[in-house]
């Protein structure tokens, strides 16, 4: 995206600094990395970063409005509504699209946004361990908002615990051993102190959750939820039943509250009208389909990680939906494979992270990361047998 940086740092890559790199990366906390890593970072010119942010203000403009408030009212599936919900989510994570506009130029288009968790801590160790075996240019940052590693690790920090101690607050997976994402598990620990657990290891109380702490019985206060639930409905009925837990009145504080992940989500899309969104309806509000189906995506509001996408759509895929008013159909949005890499162009997706401190007035825009594709999807498990592809980060120009 800048010629400049992008030919220097293409000439002065090797295989080698690249094998270093990925030994160094993988010994932090052996064992854990399980997804590709890229070749390479993307340098971002202050101008594209312009765009995704004030896309980013503009949506949570309406997102947080009271209009939309009543919108999202079903936006948290029958029998899967949490109680206690924040008036406000914690992280707020927005993925937009490298693309050509009508033009020829380059601009953001959003994809999906979350409000949820991502790889919050791996992504302040990344970069730092990236920039010991490749150059880093002067007057860029994976940060933004004026944030370092330092303060923010400490903002991080501040709203994962809140004010308790770390060992009353715990990081929720099912089964995190077998997630891909792990090592963001063991960096969340390394940085915050808090212990992940598995939901099968939740014991209750009452009203009150625990769980083993060194041996040691240790009361759940918070709870960092990186759990999604559509992964854990397709767990086995005994894993599913200790999912009780959401739908109980406890003693616990949430953090983000489970129902933010519905409610800013592919659910969000059909209310936000911007020039970087493009255009998304409910399938159940489409009256008459477009004639040019193959200019748009169908995608199940209630799946992660591009799950159950329907890319080719035809008039027959979109029959065959039985229940048409739980997903959503987008005008497809043009990547353009403007990352020169020495085996061809790659494709790119930028996951701007914001973050909400309690008493906030806003969420305030603190990392990112990014993905390179070659292939059909952007995503990690969509280009297995490519190279320069895969998770990295963005370097955006101060």
């Amino acid at each position: 995206m800048i010629p400049s940086l992008r030919k220097r740092y293409n000439e002065q890559f090797t295989a080698a600094a690249y094998a270093a790199f990925l030994d160094e990366l993988r010994n932090v906390y052996p064992g854990q990395l399980d997804f590709r890593v890229a070749e390479t970072p993307l340098f971002v010119p202050a101008a594209f970063t312009k765009q995704m942010m004030d896309a980013c203000e503009a949506i949570i403009d309406v997102v947080m409005s009271p209009a939309y408030a009543v919108q999202a009212k079903h936006a948290v599936p029958a029998g899967l509504d949490v109680p206690n919900e924040d008036a406000q989510p914690h992280f707020i994570a927005f993925d937009f699209g490298i693309c050509r506009n009508a033009a020829g130029g380059i601009e953001p288009q959003l994809i999906e946004m979350q409000g949820f968790p991502s790889l919050f801590a791996y992504q302040a160790l990344f970069p730092e361990i990236h920039a010991r075996h490749f150059f880093q240019p002067d007057g860029y940052s994976p940060y933004l908002s004026g944030f370092t590693k330092e303060t923010y690790l400490d903002l991080l920090r501040r709203i994962v615990l809140g004010s308790e101690a770390a060992e009353n607050v715990i990081l929720l997976e099912i089964f995190p051993d077998k997630q891909k994402t792990r090592i963001d598990f063991h960096a969340t620990e390394g940085y915050l102190g808090i212990r992940t657990v598995c939901l099968t290891d939740i014991e209750q109380d009452g009203r009150k959750l625990y769980y083993r702490r060194d041996g040691v019985r240790t009361e759940v206060r918070r709870i960092y939820n990186r759990l999604i639930i559509d992964d854990l409905y397709q767990q086995a009925e005994e894993v599913r039943a200790k999912g009780s837990i959401f739908q109980q009145d406890l003693d616990v504080t949430w953090v983000p509250h489970p129902n933010w992940f519905y409610r800013i989500s592919k659910y969000s899309l059909p209310f936000i009208r911007h020039p970087y969104v493009p255009e998304t309806r409910f399938l159940s509000d489409v009256r008459e389909m477009p004639t040019d189906l193959d200019q748009f995506v169908v995608k199940p509001l209630f799946s992660f990680a591009g799950q159950g996408v329907i890319i080719d759509v035809t008039a027959e895929a979109i029959e065959g939906i039985p229940d048409p008013q739980n997903w959503i159909i987008q005008r497809k949005v043009d990547y353009a494979p403007v990352i020169e890499t020495p085996t061809g162009p790659a494709k790119a997706e930028i996951r701007l992270f914001y973050f909400w401190e309690e008493g906030a007035a806003r969420p305030v825009a603190a990392n990112n990361l990014a993905r390179l594709s070659k292939g059909k999807m952007v995503g990690v498990r969509y280009n297995q047998d490519k190279d320069w592809v895969g998770g990295t980060f963005c370097l955006f120009e101060k």
